[in-house]
């Protein structure tokens, strides 16, 4: 197995680049000598400090430019893109969170629909050598079977985040299609680390630990039957994201098909997880723990448990095998380390005695 490594003559460019992923990738690939357009349009979904935080850790280097603006803003696609003429585009601006999709189904079909779709429409008329875009988990809905396969299928999802992310794999096999570019989607399980996003379940407990109240967990209580997940620390999805920068998809490469005498449109996706799920409630006490060590003192959530939340799944595990074949690399960070990493970030961020 041989693949191409990073190529720091190119141009990239990152949506979402204040976000939890697109600040990582960025970082590392800025660190390595490559010019990075980051575009972000700063939302209030959860704290802006922390995406400035991330954004004043970026301004230092020479190669960096940073765009504040919206990807559903088509004109300011355009422009960026004549201007730039990004070699890559990574595409990781969207509206997180299953959750708020139920409650604020506007504001994804503005941003993870509308948004794609200029990102897809620049890619056509200024043609760039690989788009690698951010997929989800969720697509697999409440699929029994595990791990989940890129080949399963998933034409049942049960939250509207869930439905826009299996439209963006479909809008992109299209455009690959018609168009020839090469493209690759992938499909990210529960990330977690430092600098991570408020509203994810880790670093919502930590802050309620800390304000003196209880943590909601969603399982009903019932341990034998407890919510399962494929925790995924931030490092190495980026590593993933990566190693498949310079190694887009050609013709020859089948799409996820059984029709191997076809033409397929150089398209695929790929799962980035870390192949081993953990119990909700291993990974809650793994956490206290955690931040045990960090304060050197006990720390111990008072727990509330409900039913589980509409639109969640059960089980979340990728089958990594896809990934490991097309660049030789598998997730391995244990949940103790990351969430250590996790926790000593959080207690100097937040200045906890």
């Amino acid at each position: 197995m041989s693949y191409k490594t990073l190529d720091t003559t190119k141009t990239y460019l990152i949506t979402g680049a204040a976000g939890f992923i697109g600040f990582y990738l960025s970082k590392k690939l800025l660190e390595k000598g490559c010019k990075v357009i980051g575009i972000d349009n700063i939302n209030d979904y959860y704290d802006v400090n922390l995406k400035y935080t991330r954004l004043e850790t970026l301004k230092p280097f020479d190669n960096f430019t940073f765009i504040k603006g919206d990807i559903s803003d088509k004109a300011m696609i355009m422009k960026t893109f004549e201007e730039y003429k990004p070699n890559v585009v990574v595409n990781l601006a969207a509206q997180a969170g299953v959750r708020y999709s139920i409650e604020n189904p506007d504001v994804y079909i503005q941003s993870n629909i509308i948004g794609f779709f200029n990102i897809l429409e620049a890619c056509r008329h200024n043609p760039v050598d690989h788009l690698v875009y951010a997929s989800s988990s969720s697509v697999y809905g409440s699929n029994k079977k595990v791990p989940f396969e890129e080949t399963d299928f998933v034409d049942n999802p049960v939250s509207l985040y869930a439905a826009t992310k299996k439209s963006n794999e479909l809008m992109a096999h299209t455009y690959s299609h018609l168009y020839n570019i090469p493209a690759t989607g992938l499909r990210f399980f529960t990330v977690y680390g430092p600098m991570g996003r408020p509203d994810m379940a880790y670093f919502g407990f930590t802050d309620k630990y800390f304000k003196g109240e209880p943590i909601k967990i969603f399982n009903n209580g019932d341990f034998d039957h407890d919510l399962y997940r494929d925790f995924t620390y931030v490092d190495d999805i980026v590593e993933g994201i990566e190693r498949l920068l310079n190694n887009p998809p050609s013709d020859a490469i089948k799409a996820i098909t059984n029709d191997k005498d076809s033409k397929a449109a150089p398209h695929r996706v790929f799962n980035i997880g870390n192949n081993s799920p953990e119990k909700l409630m291993v990974f809650i006490t793994t956490l206290e723990k955690c931040l045990s060590k960090a304060l050197d003192r006990e720390v111990e959530f008072e727990k509330i448990f409900e039913p589980l939340k509409a639109g969640d799944v059960p089980a979340t595990y990728a089958s990594t095998d896809k990934l490991q074949e097309a660049v030789g690399f598998k997730p391995s960070t244990s949940i103790e380390e990351g969430l250590q990493k996790f926790a000593d970030w959080y207690v100097e961020y937040y200045k906890i005695k």
